[in-house]
């Protein structure tokens, strides 16, 4: 049963007008509540290693270990501990990717504060917020077991990568943007260009819009 005392909320962001906005919006719509900040993976992971939260606010967009990589990793330390994803990025690929991962809810960050809010209580009651754009995904996913799409079998820092390198960004560029060596960069590019069965990065840019994974 759930405790009745105020709920505790990590916000992971890395951005600190994002965190602000977050606290204040939570602040407002549950009294007492007490916030927590983490502003990268590695410390959202050491938050819930050592402290008990009632829900996990956590950006896919940050510096080092990708956000879809730190969710799986919270789901292995509190497999029932809900987190909402919330991202610039578009539905398309990362909400199935998101759920797949165990998020009870992905969030665009250009939300209404109502959204917002509901995916909150819908969350810390023991559900999922998934919107009707959402549930057509996932039951397209479902469907489509048997023919997937090379690109679902890319790991969560490859697809990144390719997500990345679509958007025209440099190794260099990347390597700065995650956090990681340019070595590292180029080892997830030749592992994701092996998958995807392409030779170039303009073969990649052309993939990710043929399948509408980028903007």
């Amino acid at each position: 049963m759930k405790s009745s005392k105020p709920p505790r909320f990590l916000i992971t962001d890395d951005h600190q007008i994002v965190r602000n906005g977050l606290r204040q919006l939570l602040e407002d719509g549950y009294s007492g509540c007490e916030c927590g900040e983490a502003v990268n993976g590695a410390q959202a992971l050491e938050a819930v290693y050592r402290q008990e939260w009632d829900l996990v606010v956590l950006d896919l967009n940050m510096p080092g270990r990708c956000g879809i990589e730190t969710l799986t990793e919270i789901k292995k330390i509190k497999p029932t501990l809900p987190v909402l994803v919330l991202s610039m990025y578009s539905e398309c690929e990362y909400a199935l990717r998101a759920f797949k991962a165990g998020a009870s809810g992905y969030i665009h960050k250009s939300a209404v504060t109502e959204e917002l809010l509901d995916a909150v209580a819908r969350a810390l009651a023991g559900g999922r917020h998934i919107t009707p754009s959402q549930a057509e995904l996932l039951a397209a996913g479902l469907s489509r077991r048997g023919d997937a799409p090379p690109h679902e079998s890319l790991s969560a820092r490859e697809f990144e990568v390719m997500r990345l390198i679509a958007l025209g960004l440099s190794v260099k560029e990347i390597s700065a943007r995650l956090s990681l060596s340019a070595k590292t960069v180029f080892t997830y590019r030749s592992r994701m260009l092996d998958k995807l069965s392409l030779d170039s990065d303009v073969e990649v840019a052309r993939y990710a819009i043929k399948h509408n994974l980028v903007e």
